[in-house]
């Protein structure tokens, strides 16, 4: 495939305060078009939206892509990365104990399983126009659920 016919996926999530009302962001972008996707719950974690808004944009793509998922979140990018394979493993715990979010990592396993996944992470809040509109996305569902 070239470049054209990769996927970028920008994800995001929020939680005010954290514990509390969060919200999640993805913005799809595939050669001249583009897709967002937002949502939230009541409560929440902000790890918890931050999988969330990956899960739900992996899950939107109706055909299997290659796909370059750019993120703000070290949880998200170091689970995914460094830690899942231990996870499954270990039949989905952690070394010491039970996985916090087991059922959206459950989600995110299965959603990568269809696609050819870059994982890239970028610098929250550091003018990245896609990662700042993500987040401006996610804060909007915070306060559309309140």
């Amino acid at each position: 495939m070239n470049a054209s016919q990769v996927v970028e996926i920008y994800t995001d999530g929020s939680c005010s305060p954290n514990p509390g009302p969060g919200g999640w962001a993805a913005l799809l972008r595939y050669q001249s078009k583009e897709r967002e996707l937002s949502g939230g719950e009541q409560h929440t974690t902000n790890n918890r939206m931050e999988l969330t808004a990956a899960v739900r944009a992996l899950q939107s793509l109706k055909r299997p892509c290659r796909v370059v998922v750019y993120t703000d979140s070290e949880y998200l990018r170091r689970g995914i990365t460094e830690w899942l394979p231990g996870w499954r493993r270990r039949n989905w715990r952690r070394k010491d104990g039970a996985l916090a979010n087991i059922d959206l990592w459950q989600a995110l396993d299965a959603a990568l399983q269809e696609h050819e996944i870059e994982w890239r992470w970028v610098r929250g809040h550091t003018g990245n126009i896609y990662n700042e509109r993500v987040d401006r996305l996610a804060k909007s569902a915070i306060a559309r659920g309140k």
